[in-house]
């Protein structure tokens, strides 16, 4: 009788655990993303949305994620940190997804990734470029697919060393981002030209996220006397800046200007043959850059469906969805800890080539793309030629020099 009453015990226990696996074999993975959806830079936001569906639809096509279905959950950060730990918070505590995704502003991402750790939920940054949060600010939950300001700034200064210009002045962000592609690109530039001159700061323009007049800042750069202007603004403050700009006359081939992120497609769409030609423009992601199957698959794919072209926007967010993907395969599971753990390290392959997160930070080694912005009558927004690709090696700093101690 006791063996009996014993085996019906442990029969109980066998069929509440096997319920429970299926029960959480239904059950989907849910991802967070948290982006700017609203207001003049939210166009950034909807790109980075549309990636995301895309990458969502073909792994659940291709069977989920370890056989679950996975869903979407979308946060408006309006690009200000309160929100966006708010935002964050919410999807962690009461959506309680699996991990997060996303962030526009590096002055956003600052504040999110401390918060990382107490909500001990890995955070794949697909667009904030501070690099802080893989370096000074590190830890174990944070981790960033794209290209670190340090990385794009050190494929300017590579173009900018064989430039003509010698006197640089810059046009930014009044925050992290802006303050910082200006310090990184002085630190870089100065080693590679002799002879160089940076203005000092009462010659330099860095303007609030909600200017919409950029006057007195172009007219404040055309009288400094540089012939060479790093512009760090993005968004609709780009878009604003060289339609501003133009009309102004600033871009009368009288100084080399380079747009940090002037190969957004987002900001190519809204100007199209309003943006001048012969500008380098940076970007962390261009669709004409891989003649890979995988990249044109992509392409197509987004062009169909969205009838653009993707952006760096919608590539991170994509990748984000593709290597989180990765990680629960390599780790099967999607417990928030192994998946931190698979992460480390991951090599992926992704339209804009192979990516490898590195370990010691979390920061993705990957490659860059500059350009100058050049006519394609069979493309309606400007392309880049000539095109210059950076291999990811070349130009991501040693661990040594992030500042990254990771615990």
């Amino acid at each position: 009788m006791k063996l009996r009453t014993l085996g019906l015990f442990f029969m109980g226990i066998f069929l509440f655990i096997a319920a429970g696996a299926v029960q959480a074999a239904d059950k989907p993975v849910k991802l967070g993303f948290v982006y700017i959806m609203s207001g003049p830079l939210a166009t950034y936001g909807q790109f980075a949305k549309q990636g995301a569906e895309l990458a969502i639809d073909e792994v659940n096509r291709a069977g989920g994620i370890n056989g679950r279905k996975v869903e979407g959950f979308f946060e408006d950060s309006t690009g200000k940190p309160d929100t966006g730990i708010r935002m964050i918070r919410k999807l962690v505590y009461e959506t309680e997804v699996d991990a997060v995704v996303g962030l526009d502003s590096s002055g956003v991402a600052s504040a999110v990734t401390p918060v990382m750790k107490e909500l001990k939920t890995p955070l794949i940054i697909t667009h904030a470029a501070t690099p802080d949060v893989t370096g000074t600010n590190c830890n174990r939950y944070t981790f960033r697919i794209s290209l670190n300001i340090n990385q794009n700034i050190a494929m300017a200064a590579a173009i900018a060393s064989a430039a003509k210009a010698k006197t640089w002045t810059t046009v930014g962000p009044d925050y992290s981002f802006g303050h910082q592609s200006w310090e990184y690109f002085q630190k870089y530039l100065a080693p590679k030209k002799q002879g160089v001159v940076f203005l000092p700061k009462d010659k330099t323009a860095f303007a609030p996220l909600s200017t919409t007049d950029f006057s007195p800042y172009i007219t404040k750069i055309m009288h400094s006397g540089a012939d060479g202007v790093l512009i760090s603004l993005w968004g609709g403050n780009l878009i604003d800046f060289v339609r501003q700009a133009s009309d102004m006359g600033f871009f009368d081939g009288k100084r080399e200007v380079f747009l940090t992120l002037g190969a957004a497609t987002e900001v190519l769409y809204a100007l199209k043959d309003k943006m001048p030609e012969g500008l380098w423009v940076g970007t962390r992601y261009w669709f004409e850059a891989n003649d890979t199957p995988m990249n044109k698959a992509f392409v197509d794919a987004y062009l169909k469906r969205f009838g653009v072209y993707p952006s760096y926007n919608a590539h991170g967010a994509y990748g984000a969805v593709k290597a989180y993907a990765a990680a629960a395969a390599k780790a099967k599971s999607v417990d928030k800890e192994k998946i931190v753990a698979a992460l480390e390290g991951l090599s992926i392959e992704l339209p804009v080539g192979k990516i490898t997160i590195r370990p010691e930070d979390h920061q993705a080694i990957t490659d860059g793309v500059w350009g100058k912005t050049a006519k394609n009558p069979k493309v309606p927004i400007r392309v880049l030629k000539p095109m210059r690709k950076f291999e990811g090696k070349d130009i991501t700093p040693a661990v040594a020099e992030t500042g990254c101690a990771m615990k």
